[in-house]
């Protein structure tokens, strides 16, 4: 049976696992909601690219994205800064919902799959 690593855990969850030849990231978050939908998605990402590098893995390797806006209405500004950070390509499974969010000041919440 293949081991599984859990990357941060606490006692409610882990920040990632990794199982076999995959990693499962939590939703990522912006450390700082004060910013704009552009911002907080950007922080975000950064987030996913710091714990795939731990995996060793990067954003080349995504097969599934969920995003979750607070604000449908942000899809084109989510949108821009995922296009300008995903790998060309390699585009990963994605969906987008609008959802409320746990910090009313929360624009985005990014879950993602990748292969190692």
């Amino acid at each position: 049976m293949t081991d599984v690593k859990r990357i941060d855990p606490g006692p409610r969850l882990s920040e990632a696992v990794v199982h076999g030849d995959r990693i499962h990231l939590s939703g990522m978050i912006p450390e700082d909601t004060s910013l704009d939908i552009a911002g907080q998605v950007g922080q975000a990402l950064s987030e996913i690219d710091a714990l795939l590098k731990r995996a060793g893995t990067d954003k080349s390797k995504l097969l599934t994205a969920t995003i979750f806006l607070a604000d449908i209405g942000d899809f084109a500004a989510m949108n821009a800064v995922w296009d300008a950070w995903v790998v060309p390509g390699q585009a990963p499974a994605r969906a987008t919902v609008q959802a409320q969010l746990n910090d009313p000041k929360m624009k985005v919440e990014i879950v993602v799959v990748a292969a190692i």
